[in-house]
């Protein structure tokens, strides 16, 4: 058992050496850069759209609006409060309606 036990310590220990081994003529980069990918739509022009656009796309892109189906002003003020509640948006009480007329006039149902 002695012998099993000093056989598996040994293959972990040649594992972790050829594992940790970088050949001496490799060079890191001493400086990367990453970058992300723009809005793909913009929020379409309406009421308070500055406001939308400040709170809204903190988190996502138009795209997540537009893809929505439309819905009604009720079911639009649950999904900001869900965003404030769930997601933890700082939206203020004050925006909410503000918000909620733009995405009427954008997904808005009757």
């Amino acid at each position: 058992m002695r012998a099993l036990i000093v056989g598996l310590m040994l293959s972990v220990g040649l594992i972790a050496t050829a594992t940790l081994r970088v050949p001496a003529q490799t060079s890191l980069p001493s400086k990367m850069s990453i970058q992300l990918p723009g809005p793909t739509v913009n929020f379409q022009p309406g009421p308070n759209v500055g406001i939308v656009q400040a709170n809204c796309l903190v988190c996502h892109n138009a795209d997540y609006v537009y893809n929505q189906a439309n819905m009604t002003r009720a079911q639009w003020t649950g999904e900001v409060n869900k965003m404030r509640a769930a997601y933890k948006a700082t939206i203020s009480d004050e925006n909410v309606p503000k918000i909620v007329d733009y995405l009427m006039t954008q997904r808005g149902k009757t």
